[in-house]
């Protein structure tokens, strides 16, 4: 079949148009190369205000969010958001059909939230003779944040049947996911593309540590532990601070822990664990900075750590390509869908939920610069290829091998 670039709509629900969060990132950065590599895409995508963002620049068909997710402060359900993300859905669906009824070609639906991609790959198809490519992040019975009201399993089941056997391919961001799709005879692994996060290259590669540390006012000359991202829950950063608390007293004086980025309430909560453990003196808590801001505490660092991941076999954290990277080790826990991008020696890993296997590596790294070092080279070399420019690429090749 004809290897012609294909007419790309690319539906996205960011949940920040301004890059607060790594979802948001990940659709920015994706659809900036995607633009440069295959100009032609439409892009559609829900706003609230006017204001500037940095989506403006690519050009994208703005629709109206209308927050029905706010009644969720009268009656606390995450249906409300299925149902403003169901509006948003069929009013793309509405202007895709009108195009194609006017005589323009749509080729393939690229959508990567699980009610968007419920409701293209139900109409999408007959509607306008577009294919769908879903990317699926998780199934939906697995979201912490699905509706947990009795009645509602039944929607939940309906959205995983339909986007997960309906889209004519399915993008993963793991080998890991692909293989427990087709384990679970949900979907065939032929018809599963791999399609990794990826990093900013400009943004995240290596410099000189101790000019880092100078222009972010950081006097201490030891060794210094950053985790930067998302406070809630699931990270695990409790884990973390726990861990550190038990390094002796020694490994301690020579080391300073710091946390970038967080809501205020989680980062409140993790300062009275810190304060409990005694660690005041030895952590700081950095609060929410620019991207280029995060860029330099990572290459102010010597370790960069994530101590837990929101999901298992879908786990591909925007981070971990970042940490990696900047050219500093990285720990992470063991798991087979990151093993996937660290390779065999690209990180330091420690026993999953398990406080002491932390704290060892820790101290091991701590005590060794030359392993540091080690992990550090060999991580790069194993997270090189996955660029946003290689992402877009390999996009655009799964949207052809979807509409041929």
């Amino acid at each position: 079949m004809s290897n012609t670039p294909p007419t790309i709509y690319y539906v996205a629900y960011p949940t920040s148009l301004t890059l607060a969060s790594a979802n948001a990132v990940q659709t920015y950065s994706t659809l900036r190369e995607l633009k440069a590599v295959a100009p032609q895409t439409q892009i559609f995508i829900p706003r609230m205000t006017r204001e500037a963002n940095p989506f403006d620049a690519l050009g994208v068909n703005y629709l109206p969010r209308i927050g029905i997710g706010r009644l969720s402060r009268l009656y606390k359900s995450t249906l409300w958001y299925y149902i403003e993300r169901s509006v948003f859905a069929l009013l793309v669906l509405i202007i895709m059909t009108w195009r194609h009824w006017r005589g323009q070609h749509i080729d393939v639906v690229y959508v990567r939230e699980i009610i968007c991609a419920y409701w293209m790959a139900r109409l999408a198809p007959r509607w306008c003779g577009a294919k769908v490519v879903y990317e699926v992040h998780h199934l939906e019975s697995t979201n912490h944040s699905r509706p947990k009201e009795s009645w509602a399993q039944g929607i939940i089941k309906a959205l995983d049947d339909t986007t997960i056997r309906k889209p004519a391919r399915l993008v993963s961001l793991t080998r890991a996911f692909r293989d427990l799709l087709e384990q679970q005879q949900r979907r065939a692994a032929q018809d599963v593309d791999i399609l990794p996060d990826a990093y900013n290259e400009t943004l995240y590669h290596p410099r000189d540590q101790q000019f880092a540390r100078q222009k972010l006012g950081i006097s201490h000359t030891g060794v210094i532990i950053t985790y930067a991202g998302l406070t809630f829950a699931y990270r695990r950063l409790d884990l973390l601070v726990t861990a550190f608390a038990k390094l002796d007293a020694a490994q301690k004086a020579r080391t300073r822990m710091y946390f970038v980025g967080g809501r205020p309430q989680e980062v409140s909560e993790l300062r009275q664990l810190v304060s409990q453990h005694q660690l005041d003196a030895f952590v700081t808590f950095v609060g929410v900075v620019p991207q280029t801001t995060v860029a330099d505490y990572l290459v102010a660092s010597d370790i960069l750590a994530i101590p837990d991941t929101v999901t298992d076999e879908t786990a591909s954290p925007l981070k971990l390509f970042e940490y990696m990277a900047t050219g500093r080790a990285v720990i992470c826990p063991e798991m087979a869908s990151l093993r996937e991008i660290i390779g065999t020696d690209g990180a330091c890993t420690f026993v999953r939920g398990e406080v002491d296997s932390l704290t060892a590596q820790l101290d091991t790294l701590i005590s060794n610069p030359t392993l540091r070092q080690q992990f550090a080279d060999a991580g790069m070399t194993a997270v090189a290829p996955y660029t946003y420019r290689n992402r877009a690429a390999e996009l655009v090749a799964i949207c052809i091998r979807a509409r041929n």
